[in-house]
């Protein structure tokens, strides 16, 4: 399975539910709700390939700040 977004695709950063990682949330909060442009992705895979996962680099467009997230910490921005 290929991945969820594209290179130039808008998206905007959502917060994850039911997440085991708390710190996570403290690092994403600031940018939930921002609009931001997939500039790179990479794969992961784990299990030799048997689960492979995701990360994007994203900017954000207000601040044009780089940050990476995981697929689940993105929904696709329409307009």
């Amino acid at each position: 399975m290929g991945p969820k977004y594209e290179k130039g695709q808008q998206i905007v950063i959502k917060p994850v539910q039911n997440q085991n990682l708390p710190l996570r949330d403290f690092d994403l909060q600031p940018y939930v709700g921002q609009r931001g442009v997939i500039t790179d992705y990479y794969w992961i895979s784990l299990e030799r390939g048997v689960r492979v996962f995701y990360i994007y680099t994203v900017k954000i467009e207000d601040s044009q700040t780089e940050v990476v997230l995981h697929e689940d910490e993105l929904e696709p921005h329409i307009d």
